[in-house]
């Protein structure tokens, strides 16, 4: 084995956080996070425009631990918003930052922060930049594609670093590969995605930074198009001052923030912090209850649709996030899909492992790193016009 001693540091963005983890080889030296409610992050008006912000935020937080940042060996980042990609590690290069920063693939969420603030780091300290397992890996079959919309197809966005992780370790709980299993996990934090395992792919989820599956403490999840179509109507009739284009562009934007920094409890109580809407169900505020409650009935919704995508074939239930340091959830889902297969918590998540051990297989040489090809992995139905 390599005698050499790595440092590796972990950047990951969430919705609500800023996390970064320091490895030394297999051994995690430390873990800091930083909360940041959505009003602090709203005053950004686009997910770029944070850059700066959490990058001083890490610096912050290695000082804080006597970390210098010229010591570390590799920077490796939490990913999303490039065009489609395999699952596995990926070098940071100019061509995968700048499809980030341009969200060439669609999907403006956090975690594409990873990848600008370890390219950031990589070019300020002169060292090689890593990501795995973005939001945008595409692993989806043929079914989960197609609409009723000629043109429009639904394209993996969606939590795949912490549920891959967690259905590995699963797995080996079990005594089997992932190979041999079908998982549904529900990643419930921030944001709330729910997806079927089926062999180690991940075959269908929902696309939660995308105004789809069950909403969130910052997501407005799936909703009616035709009342959302209603809605900008309604809003952009609003705010017009005689330039009805710009008042109609500007309602779009705030529909599109919605979908994934500021719908959910952030619409709905001005917040984003969990904590602070749980305290009010313990309080017996009605509305808090009802938004909690419909928001864990929504994620039961999400989790018996994967069932079906499975075929009813599901070895357990995988619960993890965040937010399942409430029991209520647990308990609640155990209730309406206990039926389905064993439901069985992870709470936090096991991202920063899964990230620095297979990027330090890379650096041993005992595996290989993907170079970002800016092409998405699925182009259409191979002979078939739609």
């Amino acid at each position: 084995m390599d005698a050499k001693e790595y440092r590796l540091l972990i950047i990951n963005p969430g919705s609500t956080s800023t996390k970064i983890s320091l490895f030394v080889n297999e051994r995690e030296c430390f873990e800091k996070s930083r909360f940041h409610d959505a009003p602090v992050l709203l005053q950004y008006p686009h997910v770029n425009a944070q850059v700066p912000f959490r990058y001083q935020v890490i610096l912050d937080m290695l000082k804080e631990e006597n970390v210098d940042p010229a010591s570390i060996d590799v920077f490796v980042g939490r990913g999303g918003s490039a065009c489609t990609q395999p699952s596995g590690v990926t070098r940071i290069d100019r061509k995968l930052y700048e499809d980030t920063l341009n969200a060439v693939g669609g999907s403006e969420h956090a975690a594409k922060l990873g990848v600008l603030l370890a390219w950031h780091f990589s070019l300020d300290f002169g060292k090689p930049a890593y990501t795995l397992n973005p939001t945008n890996v595409d692993e989806y079959c043929e079914l989960a594609r197609l609409t009723g919309i000629r043109g429009l197809y639904r394209t993996p966005h969606s939590h795949v670093l912490n549920p891959k992780a967690v259905a590995e370790a699963h797995a080996e709980s079990m005594g089997k590969s992932m190979e041999e299993c079908c998982f549904i996990v529900a990643h419930i934090d921030g944001g709330v995605t729910v997806s079927a395992h089926c062999h180690g792919r991940m075959i269908d989820g929902t696309m939660g930074a995308d105004g789809e599956g069950p909403f969130a403490p910052t997501r407005i999840g799936s909703v009616p198009v035709l009342e959302l179509l209603d809605y900008i109507e309604r809003k952009s009739a609003e705010q017009t001052d005689g330039d009805e284009l710009a008042a109609l562009k500007g309602v779009l934007a705030d529909v599109r923030r919605m979908c994934s920094r500021s719908g959910g409890f952030v619409s709905l109580f001005g917040t984003s912090n969990s904590d602070t809407v749980h305290a009010l169900v313990d309080q017996g505020d009605r509305k808090a209850k009802l938004v909690w409650d419909t928001m864990i009935y929504q994620i039961c919704k999400s989790i018996g649709a994967m069932s079906a995508v499975l075929g009813g074939r599901v070895d357990a239930i995988l619960l993890t996030g965040g937010l399942m340091r409430f029991e209520d959830i647990t308990e609640s889902i155990r209730e309406r899909c206990g039926w389905i297969a064993p439901v069985v918590v992870y709470p936090g998540e096991m991202e920063q492992e899964a990230m620095a051990l297979p990027v330090l297989k890379v650096l041993r040489g005992q595996a290989e790193a993907r170079t970002y090809s800016g092409r998405n992995v699925w182009n259409g139905f191979e002979g078939i016009d739609l």
